[in-house]
């Protein structure tokens, strides 16, 4: 499939989906506002909870910390596994292959780090880019899959304010596939009928296929995370009002 070549496939693509001072608590913020720093326990399962079961224990994992994300562990496999945040308000498992290892794990470390500093996304978007076109990060070399299999996948509904869950999913580089190549249609992408979907749309795309068992989910999944990990209710911030 020619759209599948990954020459122009940059590793700023988000996995798409937490003020200034460095001593945050368990609270979110606003955009522009630093992430939350989650219990180091908390942080290490919900990294692993996105790789499959039989992966878990062979993992690298980062985790946030106030000076930025830092290895709390070293895996013997080529997989590692870590708390996206390209937003202040999100929490993204995401376990990247090799290749995702090499080339996008920087890049979230750096978008991290900047957050941290009360940098805007805006903000740190337009420095990523200045970055990849001076050779600092590194573009997709070739085809490759970032499991993210957590059922605590939480990106934010700009509708209601509150933070949404994702089903579990694994997401393939897709560069510039559409929605109407693969044949999907909203209107038929129920429970019941999961389709196939591209997420990123453009040059840093994914195709996400998910395959969540719709399984419930429980507190004693997660070791040592606070409540707003878990509620189902949880506002992070006031959406602006429709014009």
């Amino acid at each position: 499939m020619n759209n599948l070549n990954l020459v122009n496939l940059r590793s700023r693509i988000g996995l798409s989906l937490l003020g200034c001072s460095l001593l945050v608590s368990s609270s979110l913020a606003d955009d522009g506002d630093v992430p939350p720093i989650l219990p180091e326990a908390c942080e290490v399962s919900l990294a692993k909870s996105a790789a499959p079961d039989y992966l878990q224990d062979d993992v690298t994992v980062f985790v946030l910390t106030r000076d930025g994300y830092e290895q709390r562990i070293t895996g013997s496999s080529n997989f590692s596994c870590i708390v996206n945040r390209d937003h202040p308000n999100v929490l993204k498992p995401t376990c990247f292959d090799a290749e995702g290892s090499a080339t996008i794990i920087p890049k979230i470390k750096y978008f991290g780090s900047q957050l941290l500093l009360g940098k805007s996304v805006a903000e740190i978007n337009n420095d990523v880019a200045q970055r990849f076109d001076a050779g600092e990060f590194h573009e997709v070399r070739r085809p490759g899959v970032a499991y993210m299999l957590s059922k605590y996948n939480r990106p934010v509904n700009g509708q209601t304010g509150l933070l949404a869950w994702f089903p579990p999913h694994v997401m393939f580089y897709a560069p510039n596939l559409t929605n109407e190549d693969i044949g999907h249609d909203h209107a038929r992408n129920t429970r019941g009928l999961r389709l196939p979907m591209i997420g990123y749309q453009g040059p840093h795309g994914y195709m996400i296929v998910t395959v969540g068992d719709d399984s419930e989910r429980s507190r004693s999944d997660l070791v040592g995370c606070p409540d707003w990990v878990h509620d189902d209710n949880h506002r992070v911030f006031t959406p602006e009002p429709k014009s």
